[in-house]
């Protein structure tokens, strides 16, 4: 016999139901009815004071299985002095939990959801990816598939912890209950390598293997050691960890410790670990399901959780990324010579940064751009970023960045120009441009520096910040007598920009050290908060935020998200992304023009309240790129698209729509409104600045495009209040 309780405090599920034994002493809690069925039972219990009882109808053969009861109510329902809509309110959950309860027999939970997620991630990349994979991984990967529930549970488990090397006789979970045949069956998979005889293990084997003992073991082992002495003559006397490591296996290799396989093998006992080739196809198949390397199966289970919660689109596949194994391999081959690059920089270790400049170098310039167009055509923006080439130029910019800084300033034009010819269709050209001829004036080269700013400037690929960024260098560099005709962008480039200035009692003056002042209420504060302060007084009496991008990118995900979530083939290849692969590139705003610009009409139109809160009521929670739920109100998203005004919004909306990558950064500090009625008001945008400070060419940018659109915009100037 059972019954159930009520657990309200737990932390996973508010209307979670335990289920008890009802005995007349203590009861034992065997467990939880699933929460389908608690979400309705729950209220029942809660709010109509019913109970509930009933008993275990069979005994499963698995000791951790779902467990069948059957479960009954012989209270009354209290309603007391309540009115007919508690009835119709408990008539409702009554019904809802019988439907929960009649659905839960013909579809039982799976009781290990990280099983079925493994599961679901291979099959999808095995339907759309098997191309990619050669026969003996493919051979692996179907093995896998068909091997019990018990084997590849406990791969599942293994493959998510850190090892490499597990004690076997330390591996106990609940949901597996043969454990030798859960080995054996990934053992004959070629799943898993195992630690159980001293066959020869390869130095790099041990190390990992002793690895799995403690100091204190290690210790013991080391003293049983006869050659110890000899060790310690011969070695620092560090007690860690890795000393310990270090010297036995020292005395491995030198032959003072020839049985250290055996000595090992009785400290640990059977030991096992993820095989190299299963580690190797299983990181692969988690790299082309989710196409980074950040996310991996701890995705499914923060949404498993509730944790996070995804948008809903639709994936439509016409097109394969890689189009054969060897692509794919180039890929991973880059992306291997990327991280040994970041751990090299890392490290200092400038002998290996050169080693991953020169190889990537030598990759990009046998690259040829036009190969990967003519397969992907209009893919080939967002796609790209999938190519080894991709990879490598940015290990190249990593070396250019590297060789600046250390004065190396022709190694680095060199760089710079290889990229720039072999990229001809790449948004980060502006920033390779500026930089070349920030260089090439480094070297004295002021003419060759001159021109290239000046081509910089007729290419299409360079945008925003790099654009004013390589006119205001044509302007410094192109005076008399290297030109003596003034650029046709000389006005607009040196329009002037409305400054206030503002005085603040600082807490320190030093250089190089972050700006802190006192504000109205003593406290300490940043520059922008203490100009908020002087926009809500003397400066007009505005509200306002401290946002820069922040609540602009939020304000276009929310009216755009329609639109950012539409059907477009191959931009949507797993279900957990958080934008479209070409939201960064102009493709985003190409392929859906048509229905950009009829929102946008709407937008202009005096419909972005309207829209605002009905994406921000439907989609609450919802994780999409640049939405930030927990940093604006509904309020404040409400007020500051009102005062904007419908024309001006629609002009941020469609530069980000038109180049979200170039235009995501650099936007002013502050967003002031104050409202002139009920549904009138003004907007001000503010770039604030410190004693030390001065505009970034991205933030000169912005403020111009703003200033077109016929924003108010200023930039207001913190300094030190005379003592």
């Amino acid at each position: 016999m059972v019954m159930l309780s009520r657990d309200s405090e737990n932390v996973k599920d508010p209307n979670a139901i335990k289920v008890l034994t009802k005995d007349t002493g203590h009861s034992k809690e065997l467990g939880f009815i699933p929460r389908e069925l608690a979400q309705y039972v729950s209220p029942l219990i809660d709010n109509f004071q019913m109970t509930f009882e009933g008993h275990i109808t069979s005994i499963p053969r698995h000791p951790h299985a779902v467990v069948p009861i059957q479960i009954y109510s012989s209270s009354i329902a209290s309603f007391g002095e309540k009115d007919s809509s508690s009835f119709q309110e408990f008539n409702s959950f009554r019904k809802n939990a019988l439907c929960a309860a009649e659905f839960s027999k013909t579809h039982p939970p799976v009781p290990a959801k990280y099983q079925h997620n493994l599961l679901l991630l291979l099959k999808e990349v095995l339907k759309i990816n098997a191309h990619l994979f050669a026969e003996g991984e493919k051979t692996l990967l179907k093995a896998f598939l068909s091997l019990s529930d018990d084997s590849q549970r406990l791969f599942a488990r293994l493959y998510a912890r850190k090892g490499p090397w597990f004690r076997t006789a330390s591996i106990s979970y609940a949901e597996i209950c043969d454990y030798k045949e859960a080995v054996k069956g990934l053992s004959e998979a070629e799943c898993v390598t195992l630690f159980e005889s001293i066959d020869k293990l390869q130095i790099g084997d041990l190390m990992e293997v002793l690895d799995v003992l403690n100091v204190g073991e290690l210790r013991d082992l080391y003293s049983l050691n006869k050659s110890h002495k000899k060790i310690v003559r011969n070695s620092d006397h560090g007690t860690r960890k890795q000393d310990y490591i270090a010297r036995l296996l020292g005395a491995y290799e030198s032959g003072l410790c020839p049985n250290l396989q055996s000595m090992i093998l009785r400290k640990t006992g059977s030991c096992i670990r993820i095989s190299a080739l299963a580690e190797s196809v299983f990181w692969r198949a988690e790299r082309l399901f989710f196409l980074n390397g950040e996310q991996d199966l701890s995705a499914f289970l923060l949404v498993d959780l509730g944790i996070v919660k995804y948008p809903a689109y639709n994936c439509i596949f016409t097109d394969q990324i890689f189009p054969d194994r060897s692509d794919l391999l180039s890929y991973e081959e880059a992306i291997e010579v990327a991280q040994v690059m970041d751990e090299s920089l890392d490290e200092n270790n400038n002998e290996l940064v050169s080693r991953c400049i020169e190889i990537s170098a030598s990759q990009v310039s046998s690259f040829v751009e036009e190969d990967r167009s003519s397969h992907f055509g209009s893919m080939t923006a967002f796609l790209s970023c999938f190519s080894a080439s991709w990879v490598y130029s940015k290990v190249i910019l990593l070396g250019v960045s590297f060789l600046e800084h250390e004065r190396r300033y022709k190694d680095a034009i060199d760089l710079l120009k290889l990229l720039l010819v072999k990229f001809k269709s790449d948004r980060r050209r502006g920033y390779w441009t500026l930089r070349l001829s920030i260089d090439l004036e480094h070297v004295g080269c002021l003419d060759e520096s001159l021109e290239v700013a000046e081509k910089g400037l007729l290419d299409s690929w360079v945008r925003a910040g790099c654009i004013v960024a390589l006119q205001r260098r044509v302007l410094r560099l192109g005076k008399p007598p290297r030109r003596w005709k003034t650029p046709s962008f000389s006005n607009s480039i040196n329009r002037k920009i409305v400054e206030v200035q503002v005085q603040g009692r600082p807490v320190n003056c030093k250089t190089g050290v972050k700006n802190v002042f006192y504000g109205e209420d003593g406290e300490r504060c940043g520059v922008e908060d203490l100009a908020l302060e002087y926009y809500a007084g003397e400066g007009g009496r505005w509200q306002g935020v401290h946002t820069e991008s922040g609540i602009w990118l939020t304000i276009f995900g929310l009216l755009m998200w329609d639109i950012v979530f539409a059907d477009v083939p191959n931009v949507f290849r797993t279900k957990f992304q958080t934008a479209p692969l070409d939201l960064e590139t102009d493709s985003f705003y190409e392929v859906r023009k048509g229905l950009v610009e009829g929102f946008l009409d709407k937008i202009e139109h005096g419909m972005a309240e309207e829209l605002l809160i009905m994406s921000w009521e439907s989609h609450m929670g919802t994780v999409c790129r640049g939405v930030k739920w927990d940093k604006h109100s509904l309020s404040e998203l409400r007020a500051a698209v009102t005062c904007i005004g419908g024309p001006c919004l629609a002009s941020i909306c469609r530069n980000l729509a038109q180049d979200y990558r170039s235009w995501s950064s650099g936007m002013p500090d502050l967003l002031l409104w104050r409202f002139h009625d009920e549904y009138r008001g003004e907007a001000k945008l503010v770039e604030v600045k410190g004693p030390r400070d001065r505009l970034s060419e991205q933030q000169r940018a912005w403020l111009l495009f703003l200033i077109d659109c016929g924003f108010n915009v200023e930039v207001c100037k913190v300094s030190h209040s005379p003592i």
